[in-house]
């Protein structure tokens, strides 16, 4: 339905910042292995009385910013439509229909012929160009839906009127400038532009709304919990406990495990636990690494217990894992 700019999104891993200090951001490590890929769809220019009804986008995030004009955004689901004014973007973290509309009571189209008929990179609607907006999406690998996206909200609304928004404002006219330029390597500065405003929405998001976010991105919001959380990301090879947790961040056994439980939703060996079967999942997808190997590398003291907590998580053994996958 759209024409497509698709590039990777190469996300520093640990092994590759040169900038980057002996504690790991769990945030990073978590986009590290998504296998995050973006696109550019057509931007679309409308103007009048207009309504378009768009397709579930599938199992990434879509994403749009209004460039100039204000419409509304309409989510399945979702119990009132969202404004959104000159400036504003927003991601859609469900793979839900959603409509772009001026007035409720305009009559929808569908989106597929209008884009499907865009010239010079633009689908139009409507009468006149009132509204202009760009858009496209992140796709990402089988576990960006547990480890990303479940913890979200449908939609994530940045208004331009956020004082910290300039930094996705700025990436969002690179973006356009890039779509409409075609400079050389555009494709490649476009990458690292999709990357800084994926990484700027959801600090933002999780500075301005905290009790919107489930799981992990939640317990980030709380001092304790997210040092306890760089503990684990950086070393999840140590044989952890909930007291040296807690030692390294500084309180009680006890009032870790009350926080960690009411932030992330579980206890913080659960946590751990779940930590290590992705790095082990992600290691069995992307090398060759002798089974042994891995479980040594994400703190198993042998490749039986590996297994045997491989399978409780996954429902699968290492090796049938791989195979799968």
């Amino acid at each position: 339905m759209f024409r497509m700019l698709l590039v990777r999104l190469r996300v520093p891993v640990r092994f590759s910042s040169p900038w980057k200090t002996d504690r790991v951001d769990p945030l990073e490590d978590v986009l590290s292995l998504l296998d995050t890929r973006s696109y550019l769809s057509d931007g679309l220019i409308a103007g009048g009385t207009w309504a378009v009804d768009f397709e579930p986008p599938g199992a990434g995030v879509k994403f749009n910013a209004v460039r100039r004009g204000h419409c509304l955004l309409e989510v399945e689901g979702l119990d009132a439509p969202v404004e959104l004014a000159e400036g504003d973007c927003y991601l859609l973290t469900r793979p839900r229909k959603f409509r772009l509309l001026s007035d409720p009571a305009a009559v929808p189209k569908p989106a597929h012929p209008l884009f499907a008929a865009a010239a010079d990179g633009w689908a139009r609607t409507g009468t006149g160009d009132d509204v202009e907006l760009i858009g496209g999406g992140f796709s990402f690998g089988t576990r960006a839906r547990t480890l990303l996206l479940d913890n979200l909200p449908p939609v994530v609304h940045v208004p331009a009127a956020t004082p910290q928004a300039a930094t996705v404002r700025w990436a969002v006219d690179r973006i356009d400038t890039e779509r409409r330029t075609h400079r050389l390597a555009a494709g490649l500065v476009t990458e690292h532009l999709a990357v800084i405003m994926l990484i700027e929405i959801l600090r933002l998001h999780l500075d301005r709304d905290p009790a919107s976010v489930t799981g992990w991105l939640a317990g980030l919001t709380d001092p304790v919990v997210a040092s306890a959380l760089r503990e684990i990301h950086t070393h999840p090879e140590r044989p952890w406990t909930v007291a040296t947790l807690a030692g390294a961040a500084a309180v009680s056994r006890s009032t870790l495990a009350a926080r960690f439980r009411t932030a992330v939703g579980r206890g913080p060996l659960d946590y751990l636990t779940t930590w290590r079967i992705e790095l082990a999942a992600n290691r069995l997808r992307r090398t060759d690494a002798p089974v042994a190997v891995i479980a040594r590398d994400v703190g198993y003291g042998s490749e039986s217990a590996l297994n045997v907590a491989f399978k409780r998580t996954m429902n699968l053994t290492p090796a049938a894992y791989r195979r799968a996958n």
